[in-house]
């Protein structure tokens, strides 16, 4: 959500500062704008809409001249977005320019309080108290003004200040938001993310809450709350930033649906070592895994639907009551929780403002900690007790797709893993499931080479209003991620429902030719389910059902079917989300929809 970069440096810093943010787009924004420091002047630049306008405006970054600047990609949360609400912000007297991601939570007191003391406002946004408050501070000594002036923020926030008296000296600060530096050799970055610093330098300093950086081309200075220099590590970006571009796909989501198999395959593989599961140093002991009476998973979006879909694994082998909580209402919720609670956290990005306030929250409480996440030195992985990397890679669509089955097969390994160490697993069910596990890959495979027919079925998909997703147990859980996928995608009305629930109020809904998605790769819900695909085609449903191949039972009952291998029940959900994720893509793609860019949706949700 949002996005902020920063040059200093001898090269002109406008072309440079449009390209990381052109690098940031996938976390989603409305507006965007640069601001870049001149002979004593600020030159500002700002637009609605896509990055391309700014490109336009700026005659791609050379019409704004000078070696320093700050730039941003807004995603609107005070006030619409407008150009005079896009970022960076300027100080009255026309000396100052910030950038932030984050809320002020205060904002408004400050507000009043600057308005009395004679400043004047040009935006609606809660950034703009910032860039006042440094005014009122400053007296010569910048670092000291953004210091104080971060003493009075109550919220989040990742900051890029720059100042006409200091041109090439750039500060950035952070509390609760992500913000990275980037070493050159006699230039310098930050960005609120590693995409936006590849192309120029693989070194990297990860910044921790309440810490300040002064940037200039030869030098960085990291900074505690007091002022005084922190010692920080240097940390080198390993993934290749080819990893970041299309590949001569139309699309990054086909290009990371695609690359799904391997990212699975890069996850699971490094952890099976002469068929026992390790888990990169992370390793339980078995009195640790058997004091645990509860897990709590907890996530947002797709990753709470991977931590749905995984539960069923964990209970099944494990044998430990597993229950799944969005963060956004664990964090308020008053958890009964202590310190023989398990709490898995899932993230993508690391970041995600309400899990990590969850996480807090139930590590004040005694509970030990679990990460999945796949963006290494986030603040979701520093926080925890132990965490396993998804090995996904760069993920840019917006819509998750290699996120979600890298997480869902962390669950299932962990699952395994801790059935095994607490001896909850026969030795022939170990193998034969951790044999499933390892072949996980070419199943996925399997599931894209049979999804030929899906791009003609979302021709017939794309004219419709509503869709619904059925499925029992594990089918399911795959169901609610399933039907996420389309509306996030194709903004079709999509709702997903526990089959056996039909009867409770959504088969009211069914009516002709009304869409009905079976999931059927559950053996022991199969009958059950197929009673369900009757009762909506006894009231006019055409029904797409996916199943495993050879399934014979559903042939005659369904009007078009997607075949998935056949995998054993505990993995399921893995291999038939491939179809899912390619027939929102396609239906996306036949309505002309912005599939990487899904309107009103930020890849990383920094704010609460």
């Amino acid at each position: 959500m949002c996005g902020i970069v920063g040059y200093t440096g001898s090269a002109q810093a406008g072309p440079i500062l449009l390209e990381g943010l052109k690098k940031l787009e996938y976390r989603g924004y409305d507006s965007a704008g640069i601001a870049v420091i001149n002979n004593g002047e600020i030159t500002l630049s700002k637009v609605t809409g896509r990055i391309d306008n700014l490109y336009e405006k700026t005659d791609g970054g050379r019409a704004a001249p000078g070696r320093a600047g700050i730039g941003h990609t807004r995603w609107a949360t005070h006030g619409m977005p407008t150009d005079y609400n896009a970022h960076p912000h300027l100080s009255n007297d026309g000396r100052f320019a910030i950038v932030h991601n984050g809320i002020i939570e205060n904002y408004a007191l400050l507000r009043e309080e600057l308005i009395e003391k004679g400043y004047h406002f040009e935006s609606e946004t809660d950034t703009e108290v910032v860039v006042h408050l440094i005014e009122m501070y400053y007296n010569g000594d910048l670092k000291r003004a953004v210091i104080r002036t971060c003493g009075r923020l109550q919220g989040s926030y990742a900051l890029g200040v720059a100042c006409t008296d200091e041109p090439e000296r750039l500060f950035a600060a952070r509390e609760s938001s992500p913000l990275i530096i980037g070493l050159g050799i006699g230039e310098n970055f930050f960005a609120s993310d590693v995409t936006a610093l590849v192309s120029y330098t693989r070194n990297a300093i990860y910044m921790e809450d309440g810490e300040f950086a002064e940037i200039t081309p030869d030098r960085v200075t990291v900074y505690d709350v007091t002022g005084s220099p922190v010692k920080k590590e240097v940390d080198r970006i390993t993934w290749d930033i080819q990893a970041a571009e299309k590949g001569g796909y139309p699309h990054f989501m086909l290009k990371e649906i695609m690359e799904q198999p391997g990212a699975v395959k890069a996850t699971l593989a490094p952890r099976i070592k002469d068929d026992e599961i390790v888990l990169d140093g992370q390793d339980f002991s078995a009195a640790e895994l058997l004091d645990i009476n509860k897990i709590l998973i907890t996530a947002c979006g797709s990753a709470y639907y991977a931590g749905c879909a995984g539960r069923f694994a964990i209970e099944k082998l494990f044998r430990v009551p597993v229950s799944v909580e969005l963060a956004s209402e664990l964090r308020y919720s008053d958890p009964i929780i202590d310190e023989h609670t398990l709490l898995i956290v899932i993230s993508q990005s690391g970041e995600t403002a309400d899990t990590i306030a969850a996480m807090k929250e139930c590590r004040s409480r005694g509970a030990k900690t679990l990460a999945i996440v796949n963006v290494v030195g986030s603040t979701v992985a520093k926080l925890a007790d132990r965490t396993i990397y998804t090995w996904a890679g760069p993920e840019i669509a917006v819509a998750t797709t290699k996120g979600y089955t890298t997480q869902l097969s962390v669950l299932y390994l962990f699952a395994l893993y801790a059935a095994r160490k607490t001896g909850r697993i026969e030795d022939g069910e170990y193998e034969h499931l951790l044999t499933t596990l390892k072949n996980l890959p070419k199943r996925l495979q399997e599931s894209i080479d049979l999804s030929s027919r899906i791009p003609k079925l979302a021709k017939r998909y794309a004219h419709t209003r509503s869709i619904f997703f059925i499925g029992r147990n594990t089918d399911a859980a795959a169901a609610l991620e399933g039907a996420l996928k389309m509306k996030e995608i194709s903004y079709i009305h999509a709702e997903s429902y526990p089959a056996g629930e039909l009867k409770h109020g959504t088969i009211a809904l069914i009516e002709d030719h009304q869409p009905v998605i079976a999931l059927c790769c559950n053996d022991s819900v199969m009958e059950k389910t197929m009673n369900n695909i009757i009762e909506v085609k006894a009231r006019g449903a055409d029904v797409l059902a996916v199943t495993f191949r050879k399934n014979d039972r559903i042939l005659s009952l369904a009007d078009e079917m997607i075949f998935v291998p056949k995998t054993d029940t505990v993995f399921a959900a893995i291999v038939e989300i491939i179809p899912l994720q390619l027939l929102a893509y396609y239906t996306a793609r036949e309505k002309g929809c912005d599939i990487d860019k899904p309107k009103n949706l930020a890849k990383s949700v920094t704010v609460e």
